[in-house]
């Protein structure tokens, strides 16, 4: 057995090697930067240009183009940073590598001009592909001869995941929306440079696991005999099979599909945002040119794989058939379930309220500091665990990590006390009213604040409008106060220190807009403690519920009531479905101003995260199961392809929820998201017994 391993194995912490936790942390800091700036993405890019906190007031179908295909890439770059990782680098130094260009493209994005942005994006699609697929080969070396504790080990370090996710979401996004979108950015890249040196500081605990691959050829020779005989052991398992090369046409249609599907991939966000069309030479009538291309390469991926399935025999045939399957129905519930990272942030932002006063603002900041404080105590108290272990031979590592954890708690204070001391004003200013209509004949009547710039149309109706505001400052009745919206319908207002008053008229003058929106409001009433929840809040409802019944899920796989994984497809999707069947009816009948309540969007992330942890897990491990040796790297690449065309899909759909939102309704719009899984559902688990029969036993 390799020395390495056995002497990673002497300090251990809660039963598991200290390298494990350096790891854990690694890859919870780079969730932290992934999630707390994909939660802003979508929000910053549609947010009024001039505004409490302006962002470039793009349309939710540009946004959802450019994030569709973020998204989209973050599943194919992997492929190439494995295969650079296991020829050159190593894992260790791929994961340092990619950790530094994340941190660049985060500090890019703070920058917030729009070459920085595209640069930002490009840097973190790049970035991901060194890191994602060579952190957890770290952890997989570390564990050879070790097996049993494998899941173990696996269970803690997606526990890190959660962690991240939860803390990045919370925390940028609550930097972002109440301070400024280049403070949320920015965490996100502080904590992705502070990740990367606590993991470089670590390299004594690993020895030569993840090393270069000369170095970890020193170690094969001993481990060779183990694999000779798990080869022989895998060979048994297999039927015998002819070789199944591939041909010059299988090259060639791969190529070309790869081509077609990264051409489509940026020209998608670049036909919207820039009017520039790659394919507009292919438009067939109405279907624009991308769209022909793109079902052109994927009639040409069809023919190559199952042009390759059919060389194999009956049972290889079958089972790699029932893989095609799943990779379907996949599609079908990632373009659903990562509407979280679009439609749901701008519904969430536009139609919910998210306003607590009195004791519901109290409740909710009581509950919402234990949320807070409760995992970062635990997650401290394994830090320590590990500083205890580990502190004589990774000093600067550990350092580090209590820099992190110092900056991490006094940002959780500083956000606990802001938002304790937040009060609620009424405030009276001066508006008139503007009265729209939709396309059903809906009448939605505006009132748009008057500012010293701001033309009143003839015949307008002029008022005083009282509103409420929330802020964190004292005021006093009589007091004039500079007051702002937060978005283009004026449903919502902030107050602007001196700070965000001077951005307010330094865009309104970049843009060559006359009126800076900027309005003079009376203080008229002190009112009790209230606070706005911010839009980033109710992502984190994924983490959380995901930590709350993972452990009931793990033991209802490991009992007899063990569903089949057609059968766990079909209830994630259907559980799924029954989350936006929920926002559909919460949003039945709503029009102009009035909002929906939260408790409709914290039930579907609740059945959202049910049906995810149904479906999920299986996908993976059944590439393994169904997929000869020879053809796990294609299926693997075909598997996290079905992915990145559901985040896709996802995305361009989600872009759409401001179209069909004014030609029908918000409820038309989820009915969609609750229709088409559901129906997927169904199909799968009518698909069970032909299914259990094409797997020829795998279960």
């Amino acid at each position: 057995m390799n020395t390495d391993i056995e002497n990673l194995f002497k300090d251990k912490v809660l039963g598991h090697p200290g390298g494990l936790f350096v790891l854990f942390f690694t890859e919870m800091w780079e969730r932290f930067s992934f999630y707390g700036m994909r939660v802003l993405l979508v929000n910053f890019l549609t947010m009024a240009a001039v505004g409490y906190n302006p962002g470039w007031e793009w349309s939710a179908e540009n946004a959802g183009a450019l994030f569709g295909t973020y998204a989209m890439l973050l599943y194919i770059t992997p492929i190439i940073g494995g295969i650079i990782a296991d020829k050159y680098t190593g894992y260790r130094w791929a994961v340092v590598i990619g950790s530094l260009i994340m941190a660049l493209g985060h500090a890019c994005m703070a920058l917030e001009t729009e070459f920085s942005l595209y640069l930002g994006l490009a840097l973190l699609v790049i970035g991901t592909g060194f890191f994602k697929p060579n952190i957890t080969s770290i952890i997989s070396e570390m564990y050879k001869g070790q097996e049993g504790k494998k899941d173990g080990a696996y269970t803690i370090f997606y526990m890190g995941v959660n962690a991240g996710a939860f803390f990045g979401m919370m925390l940028c996004g609550y930097l972002a929306e109440k301070v400024g979108w280049s403070w949320g950015f920015g965490l996100a890249g502080i904590f992705m440079l502070l990740g990367t040196l606590q993991f470089w500081l670590s390299g004594n605990l690993f020895g030569k696991i993840g090393g270069k691959p000369a170095d970890r050829n020193v170690a094969a020779a001993v481990e060779s005999e183990e694999q000779t005989v798990n080869a022989a052991i895998q060979s048994a398992k297999e039927e015998e099979e002819k070789p199944n090369p591939f041909t010059l046409l299988d090259k060639i249609l791969i190529v070309l599909c790869s081509v077609i599907g990264l051409g489509y991939a940026i020209n998608d966000p670049m036909s919207k945002i820039a009017d520039i069309d790659m394919f507009s030479a292919l438009q067939i009538g109405k279907l624009e040119g991308q769209y022909v291309a793109v079902l052109f390469a994927l009639a040409l991926f069809l023919f190559l794989v199952i042009g390759r399935i059919l060389r194999y025999s009956a049972v290889v045939r079958d089972r790699m058939f029932a893989f095609i399957i799943f990779a379907f129905f996949t599609v079908f519930f990632w373009l659903s379930f990562e509407q979280g990272a679009s439609s749901l942030i701008l519904f969430a932002r536009d139609n919910v309220d998210r306003s607590l006063s009195g004791n519901a603002a109290v409740i909710f900041n009581v509950v919402n500091t234990l949320l807070t404080v409760i995992p970062l105590l635990i997650i401290s108290w394994v830090l320590y665990l590990l500083w205890k272990k580990t502190y004589y031979k990774i000093p600067g590592s550990n350092i580090v990590l209590v820099v992190c954890f110092l900056l991490m708690w006094g940002i959780v204070g500083w956000m606990i006390s802001r938002d304790f001391n937040t009060v609620a004003y009424d405030v009276t200013y001066t508006a008139y009213e503007k009265i729209t209509t939709d396309d059903e004949g809906n009448e939605k009547v505006l009132y748009i604040g008057i500012s010293e710039n701001t033309e009143v149309p003839e015949g307008a109706k002029v008022l005083e409008r009282t509103i409420t505001i929330e802020e964190p400052e004292s005021f006093k009745e009589g007091d004039i106060i500079p007051i702002i919206a937060k978005d283009n319908d004026e449903t919502a207002f902030g107050y602007l220190g001196d700070n965000r008053l001077s951005l307010a008229y330094q865009n309104a003058q970049e843009l060559g807009r006359k009126d800076h929106r900027v309005i003079e409001a009376t203080i008229t009433q002190v009112k009790d403690n209230q606070i706005e929840i911010t839009v980033s809040w109710f992502s984190i409802l994924n983490s959380f519920f995901i930590i709350v019944f993972a452990s009931f899920y793990s033991k209802w796989w490991e009992s007899k009531y063990n569903p089949s994984a057609a059968n766990k497809y079909a209830l994630g999707l259907i559980i799924m479905a029954i989350g936006f069947g929920l926002l559909a009816w919460g949003a039945y009948g709503v029009s102009g101003t009035v909002k929906v309540s939260m408790i409709w969007l914290i039930l579907a992330y609740l059945f959202h995260t049910l049906g995810e942890l149904c479906l999920s897990p299986v996908g993976l491990s059944y590439v393994s199961k169904l997929v000869p040796a020879r053809m796990i790297a294609l299926m693997f690449g075909m598997w996290y392809l079905a992915i990145a065309i559901g985040n896709k899909l996802a995305a361009v759909l989600g872009g759409q929820i401001e179209n069909i939102t004014s030609q029908y309704s918000l409820s038309v719009f989820f009915l969609i998201f609750t229709i088409v899984p559901m129906v997927a559902g169904v199909l799968i688990f009518l698909l069970n017994p032909v299914l259990k029969k094409m797997m020829h036993g795998v279960r």
